[in-house]
């Protein structure tokens, strides 16, 4: 049994990445200010005494005793994290220094989820680690993106001046049950306008690109990434390489919910990737890890999650 502290851990993923390591017979201490965060995502583990919530704000210190940090704490969806720009630079900088200090005093090993928004509006195509990107650092992204690479850059800084034991995982889009109702993600969005008959906001004209991730694969990639030999940081693409248009994902929601919404299309935000694709190649070699839930069958689970909700 380890000691597991998770911050934004009443989040989408975290919420989910608790329950996983709860089952794993681990130890797990949930942090979240509950920002974007819920505790209806994690009310069910309350009652487990492996389970402790704490409210707090990982923009300040924190001193606890643990093995291992997850360190989710961020919103992750644009309306989110461009509703407060600078509490959201915080979180993922002052966030990172505090969840990185709490680690090199304890010796806890860390994992930093980073995103595929590091990337940018890539030049090319998939993407690999290698990749630099191109990031609009001045845009109304660039709270969430510049934060996100100022994250890993403390990763690394930390690890070769203090030794401490980090991982980085770049996060590629990642969807399933528990994603908030007001995400404003994609995947969300679609549903919730496709079960209430809506007409489907489309950004664009639908042919820029995403590839989706169902939780349970990501999850499987970031703990097989926590446990995989210490000489190996990353980063390391944790998603689906599985490409589909946003045109596509709409027309085959209204498919699966049997609605009869209509599509609307709408200008393309400022700074919104055209394409966004994974190479994964490093972690299948590296974690022996590649997604196995298919799209179909992972918006099957998610549109009974929001048919419940709604």
């Amino acid at each position: 049994m380890k000691r597991i502290l998770i911050t934004g851990g009443a989040g989408f993923l975290g919420s989910h990445l608790s329950e996983r390591l709860l089952a794993e017979g681990h130890e797990v201490l949930c942090l979240d200010n509950f920002f974007t965060g819920s505790k209806d995502n994690i009310r069910h583990l309350l009652g487990n005494p492996h389970f402790e919530c704490i409210r707090h704000d990982i923009i300040n210190p924190i001193y606890l005793e643990v093995d291992q940090i997850y360190n989710l704490a961020c919103p992750a969806s644009p309306v989110h994290y461009q509703a407060n720009p600078i509490k959201t630079i915080k979180t993922n900088v002052m966030g990172a220094i505090n969840a990185l200090g709490l680690a090199k005093r304890v010796k806890a090993r860390i994992l930093q989820a980073s995103t595929s928004e590091v990337y940018g509006d890539p030049e090319i195509h998939p993407q690999t680690e290698a990749y630099w990107g191109r990031v609009n650092p001045i845009g109304i992204r660039s709270c969430y993106d510049e934060g996100k690479r100022a994250a890993e850059c403390l990763m690394m800084d930390y690890h070769r001046q203090n030794g401490v034991d980090i991982k980085i995982a770049r996060i590629f889009n990642t969807y399933g049950p528990r994603m908030a109702v007001s995400d404003g993600r994609v995947v969300s969005n679609f549903v919730i306008q496709a079960l209430r008959g809506e007409a489907i906001t489309i950004y664009g004209d639908g042919s820029q690109t995403r590839s989706f991730c169902y939780v349970d694969d990501l999850l499987e990639g970031l703990i097989r990434l926590m446990n995989s030999p210490s000489d190996f940081t990353g980063p390391v693409n944790i998603g689906n390489p599985v490409e589909f248009t946003i045109l596509e994902l709409a027309q085959r929601l209204i498919r699966m919910t049997g609605s009869a919404s209509q599509l609307v299309y709408r200008p393309l935000p400022q700074d919104d990737p055209v394409q966004r694709k994974p190479d994964i190649a490093l972690a299948r070699k590296v974690l022996d890890w590649e997604p196995q839930v298919p799209l179909e069958r992972g918006l099957e689970k998610t549109i009974a999650y929001f048919q419940q909700v709604i």
